[in-house]
Order: C-alpha cells, then sequence, then structure tokens
C-alpha cells in the first residue's frame, strides 16, 4: 500500500517537499525521503544547504519561509515550513547516503555582534551551520590530516542509516560496586606501534577491540572512554615551521562539536566518508566489549564547546541562537566556568532536552551503560552562572526512564570555583569523581603523618562525604588523564611540561607526589625497587577500598610521561601506551591483575552500604575494625593503619565471606604487626605482601600461603600486606 505522506506537496526548482514534523530535532529518514528539523527562538530566517559529499559549494538552497510551486498544479504558493519556533520540512528522493547539509539562519529583529566583540546574537547569514542534532559529522574524517580552511563548511552534517545488528546484544548492567573502572584513550590506547595494531587500525575503535583479550586479563569490567564526542583535533594546534610539524594538537578531546556524533577520525572507516560505517565500527567495539562482560562509560563534556568565547568560531550553535545555548552576561559576554571561553546554558529547557536527547541516544543507539560529566558542576548553574538548590538538569538525568539502569558519574567541580565533591546534588543516582580520595591516598603513599584518619574514611567508602548515599557515591581514583601517571607519582616532586610550550605555567602545581629520593630516571636499583613498590602500594589500597576503583591506561605497566602532568596537546608517545612495557614491566601486571582479582573474590570488599562499625549481627567481631601495629589501637597520627574486615557482612549481612585484615605501613622502617586473634576455627592466610619481590608478592585467589606465626608477622617498610582470615579446613 503506498503511503500518502511519501507524497510532495511542493515544489522548489525540481525538489520534491512537505510540511515537516518538529520532533525529534535533526534530519531523520521517513518514508520515502528525509525529515529536516531545527529549532531557533530567535531567527525568522533559515535556509537548507545540501551538498554533494566533500563538495565546496551546495547543490540546493532551500528556504523554510517563500514562494514554492504547488504540486499538480504547478501554481505558485506561498509557504511556511515552521512549527512555533522549530523550522521542518521533508524533502523526498534525496540519496541521503551520499548527501551533506547545513543551514544559513538570521534574526533580522535583532544586532548583530561583530566577530571578537561582546553580543548576545550571532547571526550570520553568510555563515554554515552544523545541526545540533547531527549523527554524523565530516570534516575531520581521518585523524590528523590537515583541514582545508577555506572550505566554508568545516564541520558537515550528515544522515547516518541504522541497520546494524546487535545480534541480540544487552548491557552487562553489572551492580556499581563491582566495577573496575579502566579509563583510557581511543587513540592512545593502540596507536603506538609496538601495540601489534596493524597501521591502519592503530588507534582506533577496531584497535581497542582487538585487545580487549588484555582487558580481559588484567581483569577490569568497565572501560570509560576519553571524549569521542566529534572534536576537532586541529582546534588551536600548533604547527612548527622548524620541524615542519604540528606540534600541538587537541588531543584529549575535551571540546565538543557535536554531542551526537562519534569522532570519524577515532574509526578505521573514517577516511571513507560514511558515518554509517563509523558507528557501525564503534557499535560492533561496544558489543565485542559487552560479550566479555566490560561496560563502557563515555566521557561526556556537556559544559563547554568547540566555539569560545566571541573571537571563536561560528560552527553551530551561537549561530542558530547564541542566548539560547550559552551563558552570557548582560552585555553579552560569555561566562566561562569551564575555563575554555564558553559555558552551555545546560539549564535552559532547549538545551536541557538537547543533553538528554543526546544521552538517550546513546544508551538507544549505542548501547552505552554510563557517563561520567566533565566538570559537571556547571550542569547545576542557573542561567547566570548561580548554583541551583535543585537543578532540573541533574534532576532529569537522574530520573530518565531511558537512562534508569545507566552509571552517572560527575566531575563535581568546575573552573569557576564550585567545588561539590560530597555534596553534588545527587537524587539517589549519582556517583562523584571523589577528589579528596586521590588526595589522601597520594598523601599516605608518600608518608604524610596523620593522615590515618582521613585514610580511614577513604577506605570505608567516604561516609564522611557520602552518608546516605552509600559507598558506591565514592569513585576512588589516586590517578586519571588529569595529572602524573601513577609511576610519574612516585617519580617526581614537581611536573616538568615544558613540551607544552607554556613555559611550565599550566597543569596543577599541588600533586601530593613524592620521587623516592630522585627526580625522574635513575639507574639507582634501590629507587627504583621503591617505586615498584609505592605502585604496588598504590593498588593495593584502591582494590581494599569500598567504593568503585578506577585506574588509568598504562598504570599497570608503570606508564611514564616524563613528570608531565598535563599532556593535553600531545599526538605522541607522551600520551600513546608503549606496549613493550607489558613485558619490561610484567612483574606490575601480574600485580594488578591479581590485586584486581582479589577485589572480585572478595565481595566484603564491595559493600553497596556503608559499614557501621558495629557488630550489628552478634558475631564477636565488628563489620570494620581498627588497628595499628598493636591490635585495636590505631594511632590516627602516624603514617600506619591497619583494619580488618568481618566476612560476616557482606552486602549488609546477606553474604559470607572471609575475614580480611590489611596492614598499610607507610613508615620508612618494617614494624611489627600484631593481627587481631580470630575465632578458633579460623587461620591467617598471607595473600599480598608488597615488600617480598615478584612472585611472591601476590598469591592468586585460592593459593594464599597460610602464616607460620599466626599473632604477628613483620611489614616492611612503605609497605601493604593483607592477609585472609578463613576457617581450617577438616
Amino acid at each position: 500500500m503506498e503511503r500518502i505522506d511519501a507524497h510532495p506537496t511542493h515544489l522548489f526548482k525540481g525538489h520534491k517537499i512537505r510540511p515537516g514534523k518538529p520532533y525529534p530535532f535533526g534530519a531523520t529518514l521517513v518514508p520515502g525521503g528525509v525529515n529536516f528539523s531545527i529549532f531557533s527562538h530567535h531567527a525568522d530566517y533559515c535556509v537548507l544547504l545540501l551538498f554533494e559529499k566533500g563538495a565546496p559549494e551546495p547543490y540546493a538552497v532551500i528556504p523554510f519561509r517563500g514562494m514554492f510551486s504547488k504540486v499538480g498544479t504547478n501554481e505558485p504558493e506561498w509557504a511556511d515550513f515552521r512549527i512555533g519556533k522549530v523550522f521542518t520540512m521533508t524533502i523526498l528522493d534525496l540519496d541521503h547516503e551520499n548527501i551533506e547539509y547545513g543551514y544559513r539562519m538570521d534574526g533580522s529583529s535583532y544586532p548583530r555582534a561583530k566577530h571578537g566583540e561582546p553580543g548576545i546574537y550571532r547571526f550570520d547569514p553568510s555563515q554554515i551551520l552544523m545541526d545540533p542534532y547531527a549523527k554524523s559529522i565530516g570534516g575531520r574524517d581521518a585523524w590528523g590530516v590537515v583541514p582545508d580552511k577555506s572550505d566554508p563548511y568545516q564541520h558537515r552534517s550528515r544522515i547516518v542509516f541504522d541497520d546494524f545488528d546487535w545480534e541480540g546484544d544487552r548491557p552487562p548492567e553489572l551492580p556499581i560496586e563491582d566495577l573496575v573502572i579502566y579509563e583510557a584513550h581511543v587513540r592512545g590506547f593502540t596507536r603506538h606501534a609496538s601495540s601489534g595494531i596493524k597501521s591502519s587500525m592503530a588507534g582506533t575503535f577496531t584497535g581497542l577491540r582487538e585487545k580487549i583479550p588484555y582487558l580481559k586479563e588484567l581483569g577490569i569490567n568497565c572501560i570509560e572512554l576519553m571524549p569521542i564526542f566529534e572534536f576537532d583535533e586541529f582546534e588551536h594546534s600548533k604547527y612548527d615551521e622548524a620541524s615542519g610539524k604540528w606540534v600541538k594538537m587537541n588531543y584529549w578531546g575535551y571540546s565538543t562539536v557535536g554531542f551526537f556524533a562519534p569522532k570519524a577520525g577515532f574509526a578505521a572507516t573514517g577516511r571513507i566518508g560514511d558515518g554509517t560505517m563509523v558507528a557501525d565500527e564503534l557499535k560492533t567495539m561496544i558489543k565485542e566489549l559487552h560479550r566479555n562482560d566490560i561496560e563502557v562509560i563515555l566521557d561526556v563534556v556537556f559544559n563547554h564547546t568547540a566555539e569560545g568565547n566571541e573571537y571563536g568560531p561560528i560552527i553551530s550553535y551561537c549561530g542558530i541562537d547564541n542566548p539560547t545555548y550559552y551563558m552570557l552576561t548582560p552585555e553579552g559576554y560569555y561566562y566561562n566556568f569551564s575555563g575554555t571561553g564558553n559555558t552551555l546554558n545546560c539549564n535552559n529547557p532547549i538545551v536541557r532536552n538537547m543533553v538528554l536527547d543526546a544521552l538517550r541516544f546513546w544508551v538507544a543507539e549505542y548501547h552505552i551503560d554510563g557517563f561520567r560529566f566533565d566538570l559537571a558542576s556547571i550542569l547545576s548553574r542557573d542561567p547566570f552562572g548561580a548554583p541551583m538548590a535543585n537543578p532540573p538538569l541533574l534532576e532529569a538525568l537522574a530520573f530518565d526512564p531511558v537512562l534508569g539502569k545507566c552509571k552517572l558519574i560527575a566531575e563535581a567541580w568546575d573552573a569557576g570555583g564550585l567545588y561539590q565533591v560530597g555534596s553534588f546534588p545527587a537524587y539517589g543516582r549519582w556517583a562523584e569523581w571523589n577528589g579528596k580520595s586521590r588526595d589522601t591516598y597520594r598523601r599516605f603513599l608518600k608518608g604524610d603523618c596523620g593522615m590515618a584518619g582521613a585514610m580511614s574514611q577513604i577506605i570505608q567508602g567516604s561516609p564522611n562525604l557520602y552518608r546516605g548515599r552509600g559507598a558506591t557515591a565514592s569513585i576512588n581514583f589516586i590517578t586519571c588523564h588529569d595529572g602524573f601517571t601513577l609511576y610519574d607519582t612516585v617519580s617526581y616532586n614537581n611536573k616538568h611540561n615544558s613540551a607544552n610550550l607554556e613555559d611550565n605555567r599550566d597543569g596543577a602545581n599541588d600533586n601530593n607526589s613524592w620521587n623516592c629520593g630522585w627526580e625522574g630516571e635513575t639507574e639507582d636499583p634501590a629507587i627504583n625497587a621503591l617505586r615498584r613498590r609505592q605502585i604496588k602500594n598504590a593498588v593495593s589500597m584502591l582494590m581494599v577500598s569500598q567504593g568503585v576503583p578506577m585506574i588509568l591506561q598504562g598504570d599497570e605497566v608503570g606508564c611514564t610521561k616524563y613528570g608531565n602532568n598535563n599532556t593535553y596537546c600531545h599526538d605522541n608517545e607522551l600520551n600513546w601506551l608503549d606496549w613493550t612495557l607489558v613485558e619490561k614491566n610484567y612483574d606490575l601486571f601480574r600485580f594488578f591483575k591479581h590485586i584486581i582479582a582479589l577485589r572480585h573474590a572478595h565481595p566484603i570488599l564491595r559493600n553497596g552500604c556503608h559499614l557501621r562499625n558495629q557488630d550489628w549481627k552478634g558475631t564477636g567481631y565488628a563489620d570494620i575494625t581498627w588497628h595499628g601495629t598493636q591490635a585495636w589501637h590505631a594511632d590516627w597520627n602516624g603514617n600506619v593503619i591497619a583494619f580488618m574486615l568481618n566476612g560476616s557482612y557482606v552486602k549488609e549481612g546477606y553474604d559470607e565471606d572471609d575475614f580480611i585484615y590489611v596492614a598499610m605501613n607507610m613508615h620508612w622502617d618494617a614494624l611489627p604487626f600484631d593481627m587481631p586473634m580470630l575465632p578458633p576455627e579460623y587461620q591467617w592466610l598471607l595473600s599480598v605482601n608488597t615488600s617480598m619481590p615478584s612472585p611472591e608478592d601476590i598469591f592468586p585467589p585460592g593459593q594464599e600461603r597460610i602464616l607460620d606465626n599466626q599473632q604477628s608477622m613483620l611489614v616492611g617498610g612503605r609497605s601493604v600486606a593483607i592477609l585472609l582470615g578463613r576457617k581450617k579446613q577438616s
């Protein structure tokens, strides 16, 4: 049966047109054609431009309002394809696989700000605007290919055809307390020549997919990808005439061009210029990760865009409706709570819906398992920058039905000084990057005295910060992309950012790091041994803490950035994982693998709720007890702490586990630790002793060794010991 809505009502220079549908926004395939829909509150002029892929000039320019020909009679007829504030029309018989599209807009009733000057409205009908809802964006199809700056349309909207076969894929829906998160960069993970990935696929979604066995062996069950939304690696790039190379790139990608499109330059198929193939490559990677029970969290940047301030380019949002999309001062300057020039007006209803639509799209179409929100505190500000008591966007995200099973993780601060770690509006859903855990771990690790009390909070999942929200509100980490690697944390006292060409002014100055006696690389075996032990200490602290641990790509093999704590601009070995380190530092990889396995094997380490420090089941032992070198006597002023977990309190007492005793000695010398006495039918087994060389430093689950001395043990200086209290076998 032939559909009526596949027939045109109007003609414009041979193009067949019907009135469009306002929702959904963007370009949507409909029977016989494509429905185009775009919102602007203030524009009164809008035309649709159609291009052949890559063509510098459009082959069709179709107004949304004007004189058209009526189908059937061919009589001229005035038509206005607009509903409310939405310009929308359906174009029939389009070769949607081979076109790109854009818009020109103007608002004749409003004064137009000049480039470089403040102003509320930035309409410029000479500019071609990208669709904010574009599902594919051309213009940067292959990473690092220098763009043609004379192209009048740099970031080009494309149409994606969705026919991907998910083969029954469903998100793993792992409990958040069971996650071990691995923060990674798609390009950096396999771009290094040592990755073993074919050069045409190195640094892509396909390259990452081929390394899934490595991730499985390591034991992580969640990968958090640094930004994969389309961004411009040449934004603010710098060309060095002397070397003939681009020496600075927007490598990390925290500057979004489009919120609905994956970065084509991260796809091996990107060069083909087919957005559907890019989408399918990413979906294939996600499907394979899910088949291996690994969830995918995206690091998303909704706090600003790549358009920058009044000196920035007009790509999309500011040319469509500047005061809707951005926070502006009354004089027309951009508020800058992101530190990058502009701030997205996230609690404007239109922008709020765009954010919701984008996240729903990634969940529904790409099966994404969760999101980490960069500078998420901005999402709690009103249009004038004031923090809101009940931010509607955060509330909407928390209660959205499509996002109902997603992990929502906030970087609970912004560049405007709003620091909300522990106070982020959570609505019972949001977790936070616990920046205070990072600082506490590091200070305790380097031996600062008086940190035992703070460590006791971190070990419990920070009940002082998240009381009422549970331990899973805390995403614990020691390192992330922003700052030192773990190796550099124990190898440098100071940042060494000269490669960034900013005279070492950029990057954090307060790193809470310690170089173990020598700044940077050394051949001293004692210092190198201490650094390795400190790395093992660090990951041990992380894995025995309640909450959700996150490790940084490459920390498991001692990756270094040579003291650079802000490698945002380097597309080179500073950011590419050197896979030769897996063999060179295999003892570290082995330790990471087994300490992660230890966490997976013991649910007492992964309680969703906070422990109570009470024996509320009457077992004779509280759920967690605190000790020092003497059992039951903690020293809160020193640099030593020990604790014991009672396996009878797993999952609020509904499951059983071993006792676990952890002694952390960050004193420079070895100290004897008296262990708490176990019930008569139990005995202590040694699981971890970082003071021992590999492979005696850690025993895989099930291969722990019974201690000869069941009352006390000597814990080496700057070392961690983990014991299991297990029932004796009859």
